[in-house]
C-alpha cells in the first residue's frame, strides 16, 4: 500500500496537539535570546561569565558556545514542524490563530524561565547583561518576562481552545 492510499487517520477531527505550538515557542524564545541578546546586542554569550569573550580565544569559546547553543534551538523547532506536519497527516484539526500563538508565547516563556533559573541563578555561566556590575535586575526581568508571556499565552491558548470546542460541538 502506498502512503497516499493509507486507510482515513485516526485522528480525524481531534484538537490539534499542544506540543507543537510548545515546542515552536521553545525554539523561537530561543533564537530571539541568541539573535537579539547574543549577537546584535551582545549582551551576553552562552559562557560569557564563565569565560569572557574579551580576548579572541575566549571569543571563540563563547561563539562555539552560542552555535551548540543556536543548533538546540533550531532542533526545537525542527521537532515542532514534525508534530505539526504529523497531525496534520493523522486529519487532526488545524489550530486556530489564538490556540497556536498562545502556546507560542506560553513556549517561550517556558524557555525564559528555564533558562532564566538554569543558567543565570543555578550554573551562572552568564546573566543577561554581563557587562554589568549589578546583572540581577536584568536577570530578574527576564524572569518576569517568562512568567508573563507564559500566563498570557496561556490564556490567548484557552481562548483558542474554547473556540476550536465550540466549532466541534456545533459540527457534531
Amino acid at each position: 500500500m502506498t502512503r497516499s492510499a493509507r486507510p482515513a487517520a485516526t485522528g480525524r477531527g481531534q484538537a490539534p496537539p499542544r506540543t507543537s505550538g510548545l515546542l515552536f515557542g521553545l525554539g523561537l524564545g530561543g533564537f530571539v535570546d541568541g539573535i537579539v541578546l547574543h549577537q546584535i546586542l551582545q549582551w551576553h554569550h552562552m559562557v560569557s561569565a564563565e569565560t569572557p569573550p574579551t580576548t579572541l580565544a575566549g571569543l571563540e569559546v563563547n561563539t562555539v558556545a552560542d552555535g551548540f547553543f543556536h543548533l538546540a534551538t533550531w532542533v526545537l523547532v525542527v521537532a515542532a514542524s514534525i508534530t505539526s506536519i504529523t497531525a496534520w497527516r493523522q486529519g487532526r484539526l488545524a489550530p486556530n490563530f489564538s490556540f497556536h500563538l498562545g502556546l507560542v508565547l506560553t513556549g517561550w516563556g517556558i524557555f525564559n524561565l528555564v533558562e532564566g533559573l538554569i543558567d543565570h541563578q543555578v550554573l551562572g555561566v552568564h546573566h543577561v547583561r554581563d557587562d554589568l556590575g549589578a546583572p540581577l535586575s536584568w536577570d530578574l526581568g527576564f524572569l518576569a518576562s517568562g512568567v508573563l508571556l507564559v500566563i498570557g499565552g496561556w490564556l490567548l491558548h484557552r481562548r483558542g481552545a474554547r473556540a476550536l470546542e465550540q466549532a466541534a460541538e456545533r459540527r457534531g
